[in-house]
């Protein structure tokens, strides 16, 4: 009999368990109850942030999928408060390491460009928040994104209103292997990020804000079509809030921050396939 060909969601699942493997070990501890591994955890959560789901939806639709139950060696499914807590215990050094591995599935060119996005705090309707005079918080999410293939790099999230020009230097230094150019818009004009990206040898493309006309001068002296490539990190903060949500679920920040690294790597696994 003909085998049946893979899914999408099959092949999302394959990789990703494979990828949780090289990572996290199989149990967090030998006295741990050995039902289900740190792997099988990583996956039905990146599973879950995939579908835009929550943990009692996922596990219902699990029921009806044996294939994906049987690559992840899932003889019974977890209960929602066990992905739950497993959430909380896994560190946002794990979902770290795994997103920078899913990163060389795909092969990057080390053009690279930054760009900062918005994700809502709570999923009120925007209706509502108008009508009350509400203030919806936002996350501030900076994602670090090689243009040729459109593979989120590293990420940076936080709560308040530091300005681009601040937030790009622990970018660069946390990745200058995986940088050879950097595409910034006028948000990243700052002598600092371009001293600190000749250091790590990394070639800044950063438009300067035009007070003199020198400025416009280097301006007008840019690489249009290199630069024009920087529009693909624009491209990439959609595609997470189309696919993904434009919200988060959590309610603590900690938690929120991990829930936006997991839709980064989901995205890296869906791009790889």
């Amino acid at each position: 009999m003909k085998a049946l060909p893979k899914s999408q969601i099959l092949r999302f699942t394959e990789k990703a368990i494979h990828l949780a493997r090289r990572v996290v070990s199989r149990y967090s501890s030998k006295f741990s109850k050995h039902r289900y591994t740190l792997p099988q955890h990583v996956v039905l959560l990146c599973l879950k942030v995939r579908k835009n789901t929550t943990y009692r939806g996922l596990l219902d639709e699990l029921i009806e999928m044996p294939r994906i139950r049987h690559a992840l060696g899932l003889a019974e499914l977890p209960t929602p408060s066990t992905l739950c807590k497993a959430f909380n215990r896994l560190d946002m050094a794990v979902w770290r390491a795994i997103l920078t591995l899913s990163a060389t599935l795909l092969p990057t060119s080390g053009v690279v460009g930054v760009d900062a996005s918005g994700f809502d705090r709570s999923h009120a309707s925007k209706h509502y928040t108008k009508r009350a005079e509400l203030t919806i918080q936002q996350l501030k999410v900076t994602l670090l994104v090689d243009t040729e293939v459109n593979a989120i790099l590293d990420l940076h999230v936080t709560t308040t209103r530091k300005h681009d020009s601040q937030i790009a230097p622990s970018l660069i230094k946390r990745n200058p292997e995986d940088i050879d150019i950097l595409l910034g818009d006028k948000g990243y004009d700052d002598q600092k990020i371009r001293r600190l990206a000749r250091q790590h040898e990394v070639r800044p493309l950063i438009k300067h804000r035009e007070f003199t006309s020198l400025h416009k001068a280097w301006n007008a002296r840019l690489d249009a079509d290199l630069y024009g490539q920087r529009s693909q990190s624009e491209t990439v903060n959609s595609t997470l809030k189309r696919k993904y949500g434009a919200f988060v679920r959590s309610r603590r920040w900690w938690k929120q921050f991990r829930e936006l690294t997991i839709a980064c790597l989901v995205h890296n696994l869906d791009r790889s396939l």
